[in-house]
């Protein structure tokens, strides 16, 4: 049950849940000491906090927030991602959530078979918790980090929040989870992904992919506050209204167009293979330390 005033309620690697108000359950990235960069431990603890909060019937409404510096600098590129973690209950002890295997074949089969469950599946099973989710982010979100805030339904950022997705850089279309078009607008998706250089708060603000800009030592409150204004709706009223809006969404083919697009990001894997023995053009890391230089 949540209990306000309740500060930590569970404790695991890599996530910290707590229960910060009435119908109120926080989900936090604990990890500052690598940006909360994600490995597949995260992922799914990450997963299993959202469960819970979607399964308790006194929690009305999730926060998903992050300790240190940085919400997220994406993927933990020291990962193995494909093969082993994956295969049945091996490496992370932990089973997949969707209904995809293969995970340990060779080539282009077994790597699209993890990154459809550890990625796309995850995002898109988020982005459908029957209940709200709002994200509360600071400093920097590269890549995947993106992924874990767009399947929130809400985002209140810091004024020193930036927001990047510079993997064209690997020889990819963007991240596993393009939803870039529905968050940004066509051309501004565009530029963030020919460019790759970091989009400011405000600006995500003034585009709608963010709700509300606050400085950085508001955040936490600003998002309980808004979370707490959530919460006093009836429970069901809130699911009709979030599955009405998503469901809108779908009618404009974003479901269909999300899965072309990672597609997409696996021929762009297939092809860093033929050429470079790698998932990714060797020569992007570079790009993307130089853009992480530059001033915005």
């Amino acid at each position: 049950m949540s209990t306000n005033g309740t500060t930590r309620a569970r404790t695991d690697d890599r996530i910290r849940i707590e229960h910060p108000a009435d119908h109120v359950l926080r989900i936090v990235l604990a990890r500052p000491e690598a940006h909360n960069a994600q490995d597949v431990r995260m992922l799914y603890e990450l997963n299993d906090a959202f469960d819970l909060g979607a399964q308790d019937d006194d929690v009305k409404v999730i926060i998903l927030a992050a300790d240190g510096r940085n919400f997220s600098s994406g993927h933990d590129l020291n990962e193995d991602w494909p093969g082993g973690p994956l295969a049945a209950e091996g490496g992370s002890g932990r089973r997949p959530v969707g209904c995809w295997g293969g995970f340990s074949q060779p080539g282009a089969e077994g790597w699209m078979a993890t990154e459809e469950e550890m990625f796309l599946g995850l995002c898109w099973r988020w982005r459908n918790l029957p209940k709200p989710t709002i994200a509360a982010v600071q400093g920097k979100v590269i890549g995947g980090g993106l992924m874990l805030i767009w399947p929130c339904d809400l985002i209140v950022a810091a004024a020193d929040a930036t927001f990047a997705d510079p993997v064209v850089a690997f020889g990819v279309n963007g991240h596993e989870y393009f939803t870039h078009v529905w968050e940004l607008g066509a051309r501004k998706a565009k530029e963030l992904l020919f460019t790759g250089r970091a989009m400011t708060a405000g600006e995500a603000h003034t585009l709608g992919m963010v709700n509300k800009v606050v400085p950085r030592e508001d955040v936490a409150e600003a998002t309980l506050a808004m979370a707490r204004d959530v919460a006093r709706m009836p429970s069901l009223g809130l699911k009709l209204a979030k599955q009405s809006v998503n469901q809108s969404l779908d009618a404009q083919g974003q479901w269909t167009a999300v899965q072309q697009g990672f597609s997409l990001h696996q021929v762009g894997h297939a092809h860093n293979r033929e050429l470079h023995g790698t998932w990714a053009d060797p020569t992007g890391a570079a790009v993307i330390r130089d853009l992480g230089r530059r001033p915005g």
